[in-house]
């Protein structure tokens, strides 16, 4: 039986499931579309999930329940429609979470080697969806990371961001170059851009279907909570900084994929770039392989209590079922391989902030046993304001994404409501 993890190990979780890949894929966009502004975007985003994260942690008290938002949703007498309704969201966060990460390894694969196209094909698709793959047959095989292996890789991408981080600030500040982007935030889009930002958010609620991994679970997901969402806040505002103070805004518009790397150069040379580079693949491919065996487990969840068609998997597996993971990695490389970036992380935003307004929203209706309400409240609000606004973005300045991301909202609604109403629909076909 394998050692559980204490204090340490939970953090590392959290952290690797923000860090891992989110920086690297979302700063970027967020710096195209709000300049110098980009670390107030990181900010709001971060402020409204560390109010998610209290909702969270306090439902599970409340509760007294184990797994996550749809445990939660149906401890506290939501229907199960609702509670299977969220979880399917949630599942294609993940989803969009990995089509991203993929996208982004892709890109700084075929630029780290210097080749983009072979026999006229875009080659980035084509890494993209093999990164994907690759990591389907690892978890199909069983192999995970341990919990040492965990901290020491989460470690060393804290540790080369922080480099990246500090030397630039210190660069930028010597060279006068940096700026606080106050100037930009009327015209900078910030409230939607802090939207876009929500995604690199998500990975501390991997956390609670890890809970049987965990010593003294009930104290040690919230302190590590507490502080992995600050710490990544804080390491996403200075690199936030840095970056678009090192960089021209066309030169992030022309590469927001791999704007982090490009950023080293100035500093650290080519070296940098390398580097910086090869701490993407690193963080990428590990947050595509994280999220995908929790993703799976919780599919499994999922299946256990009937919220998913007994197709997609057995939840009587041992492990994660492999047509579960299949099925998931196969979605994944047909986002990757045809979205945009700004449209998966888009998608992916809209649905972590659907979950988690929910969630914060059903710990202000709980609020009577809450230390504060308060909390929850800004939850709230912040997913309300992000939601319409990420959404207006997308139907104004970027119609082809917005008509992808509606499409692919439909097509999943549609579906949901078929499952979950299914017996109903039969009923109505049978009294006809």
């Amino acid at each position: 039986m394998s050692e559980k993890l204490g204090r340490l190990g939970a953090v590392s979780i959290a952290l690797g499931g923000m860090i891992g890949g989110g920086i690297f894929a979302v700063l970027g966009v967020v710096a195209e579309m709000s300049g110098p502004a980009a670390w107030l975007a990181f900010t709001g985003g971060g402020v409204v999930a560390f109010c998610a994260g209290y909702s969270y942690v306090r439902l599970q008290r409340l509760g007294d329940v184990s797994g996550g938002s749809v445990s939660f949703l149906q401890e506290f007498g939501e229907s199960t429609t609702v509670a299977g309704m969220v979880g399917w969201t949630l599942l294609f966060g993940y989803i969009g979470s990995m089509g991203m990460y993929a996208f982004a390894f892709g890109s700084f694969a075929t630029k780290l080697l210097g080749v983009e196209t072979a026999l006229g094909v875009p080659l980035r698709p084509v890494v993209s969806v093999l990164s994907v793959l690759g990591f389907v047959l690892l978890n199909v095989l069983g192999a995970r990371a341990s919990g040492v292996t965990e901290v020491l890789l989460v470690a060393a991408k804290v540790g080369i961001l922080l480099i990246f981080g500090v030397w630039g600030f210190y660069f930028g500040a010597r060279t006068g170059q940096l700026t606080t982007g106050f100037s930009s935030v009327a015209t900078g889009g910030l409230l939607m851009s802090a939207a876009l930002s929500f995604v690199a958010f998500q990975g501390w609620q991997l956390l609670f279907y890890d809970e049987g991994s965990l010593r003294n679970a009930r104290t040690t997901i919230p302190q590590a909570i507490y502080f992995s969402i600050p710490a990544s806040l804080g390491l996403y505002v200075l690199v936030a900084v840095v970056t678009t103070s090192l960089l021209r805004p066309e030169t992030i518009a022309a590469n927001p994929e791999v704007s982090l790397a490009i950023a080293a150069e100035p500093f650290m040379g080519q070296m940098g770039f390398i580097l910086i580079s090869v701490a993407a693949l690193f963080s990428t491919g590990s947050a595509i392989n994280a999220t995908l065996f929790s993703a799976a487990h919780f599919a499994t969840g999922m299946l256990e209590d009937d919220l998913l068609p007994d197709r997609i998997g057995d939840a009587d597996a041992d492990g994660a079922p492999t047509r579960t993971l299949l099925v998931l990695g196969l979605i994944t490389a047909a986002f990757t391989a045809y979205g945009s970036l700004q449209g998966i992380t888009s998608f992916a935003s809209l649905a972590f902030i659907t979950v988690f307004g929910s969630m914060s929203f059903l710990a202000f209706r709980h609020r009577a046993g809450l230390r504060t309400g308060t909390l929850p409240a800004v939850g709230v609000v912040g997913a309300v304001l992000f939601f319409p606004s990420l959404v207006y973005h997308l139907a104004m300045m970027e119609p082809a994404v917005f008509s992808v991301v509606l499409v692919v909202t439909v097509v999943l609604l549609g579906l949901e409501i078929l499952y979950f109403e299914r017996e109903t629909i039969r009923s109505e076909i049978d009294g006809v």
